[in-house]
């Protein structure tokens, strides 16, 4: 440091986490004297098994300057309108979580207060007739939303599916060309101050000592400074989120390009499907409570579209979160920091955020405090409220067909998610929070989808007539439906972006 300037960042870890917070850096601090170095080990695997994200991973890529085409070519990237789940409220059910609104507000109330009232009256459409990203995901369309409110097709947002080892690679070649210096080795010993227990270094297993002001794990499960020189402690999740393990195995394509990603409920866990251009990810994330690791794999094996392409790929972890994921002068990103289970496609959401807090806080030679505090508290915010929102899928289930789905059917929920539960089941209200990353319309999907329906619906839904509110449902459905039909295929779409990019 000089003056209380930070000028060395390490950055433990390569990956999806390392690379990004290494590319984040690198544009934030461009032009100033920061020194950003990257420890990777070639010998250490990355858990990346092919990435399904959410919307918010195109804000990030558009403060880079990543041009989309180019990026979709590189990383073999398909879009994504949102989530499928199969047989999670009962077997044979099947809804879409959407990147977009239900409908629109009616008279100044909620639309789903008027389709629950129309549905208690018998003459409701089903709800996914009024999301614009459902109606095309189940037709295998996609576009890019209009940038003017009033049309129709800006009701909806979009993120992508890609390879995480490839797209990991991308971050590299930008973070790189813009100074970033990429060391290779694997850490043998950390070194911390006697005086206050901050991490003066890192040695490496060829003797080579590297010292820097801030340290950033992104060393995986492992969290090799956060727990193993800090002993940040961590806080276990899965008495509410009990998938302790998963096997993954990638296949060749024989099924459709969906522009959605899959989620099916199964004996002890859930499979997920995520199509690639050049292959699709597939994985079993499951309860070694319920099911033996054999049979985990098996079911995987037996769903498959096509022979495997590679061997499979088997994962430990215990969900929960760092208790500290930012202490003395360590900050961990990525799962150092803590781990929730891949449902909804969190993992880089949550890397990016914490990215973003990093930006937000970053220290000085002082090293106040309340950085760190306010840093932990926003983290732990965020954490919590994922947390429940993937409760929510287990939780909600009508399923006792298996000790697994009994479990999570009569298990206790945190307080925080039973509140939100018993509100929705009184009168439809979802609650809502300044911090957190989904929303209304997120709620809603998995309530409704899950069958989880309000005890009553908004009075003030009942100002229409119920012969006006049928045509205005039916009319508003046939502009979904025919915005979906004048979309592209999927396949087109991705085929242009190919072209452009020869």
């Amino acid at each position: 440091m000089n003056g209380g300037r930070i000028e060395r960042v390490l950055i433990v870890g390569g990956g999806t986490a390392g690379w990004m917070t290494a590319a984040a850096l690198s544009h934030a601090f461009r032009g100033q004297p920061l020194q950003v170095r990257v420890i990777e080990s070639a010998a250490i695997g990355t858990v990346g098994v092919g990435e399904a994200t959410v919307p918010h991973i195109r804000h990030f890529n558009a403060k880079l300057g990543f041009d989309e085409a180019d990026f979709i070519t590189r990383t073999k990237a398909t879009f994504k309108l949102g989530i499928e789940f199969r047989d999670w409220g009962r077997l044979g059910d099947s809804y879409i979580h959407p990147f977009g609104a239900f409908g629109q507000e009616i008279g100044g109330v909620p639309f789903h207060q008027h389709w629950l009232r129309a549905r208690a009256a018998g003459y409701a459409p089903p709800l996914e007739d009024f999301s614009l990203p459902v109606v095309a995901a189940r037709r295998d369309r996609f576009d890019h939303p209009s940038p003017d409110p009033a049309d129709v097709r800006s009701t909806f947002s979009y993120a992508y599916q890609f390879d995480a080892g490839l797209y990991a690679a991308y971050l590299r070649a930008y973070a790189e060309e813009r100074g970033v210096v990429r060391t290779e080795g694997r850490i043998v010993e950390v070194a911390q101050r006697p005086e206050d227990g901050f991490v003066a270094a890192v040695v490496l297993e060829s003797g080579e000592r590297l010292e820097a002001d801030l340290f950033v794990d992104c060393s995986g499960f492992r969290g090799v400074l956060i727990e193993g020189a800090l002993r940040a402690g961590y806080e276990d999740w899965t008495r509410w989120l009990p998938c302790d393990r998963a096997v993954a195995l990638p296949c060749a394509i024989a099924g459709p390009l969906t522009p959605y990603t899959q989620a099916t409920a199964r004996e002890a866990g859930w499979l997920w499907r995520i199509p690639l251009q050049h292959r699709v990810g597939n994985g079993h994330v499951y309860c070694s409570a319920f099911t033996s690791d054999d049979e985990a794999e098996r079911a995987l094996v037996d769903q498959l579209e096509s022979s495997p392409l590679a061997a499979p790929n088997r994962l430990r972890f215990t969900t929960g979160r760092r208790r500290k994921q930012w202490d003395r002068n360590v900050v961990a990103i990525g799962l150092s920091a803590g781990f929730l289970e891949p449902l909804e496609s969190t993992s880089i959401h949550l890397i990016q955020l914490a990215i973003g807090r990093l930006l937000d806080f970053f220290p000085d030679g002082s090293w106040d405090p309340l950085d760190a505090a306010e840093y932990d508290r926003l983290m732990q915010l965020e954490y919590e409220r994922v947390r429940d929102f993937l409760i929510l899928h287990y939780h909600a289930t009508e399923r006792a067909d298996t000790p697994f789905w009994d479990h999570c059917r009569t298990m206790t929920p945190p307080d925080s998610l039973r509140y939100k539960m018993e509100l929705f089941r009184e009168r439809g209200a979802v609650v809502n929070y300044r911090d957190g990353m989904f929303l209304e319309p997120s709620w809603l999907a998995v309530y409704l989808g899950q069958n989880i329906l309000p005890r009553r619906h908004d009075p003030l839904s009942g100002k229409m007539p119920d012969p006006v509110l049928r045509d205005a449902l039916g009319t508003l459905a046939d502009r979904y439906r025919q915005a979906a039909e004048a979309m592209p295929r999927h396949a087109a779409v991705l085929q242009r972006y190919a072209a452009a990019t020869r």
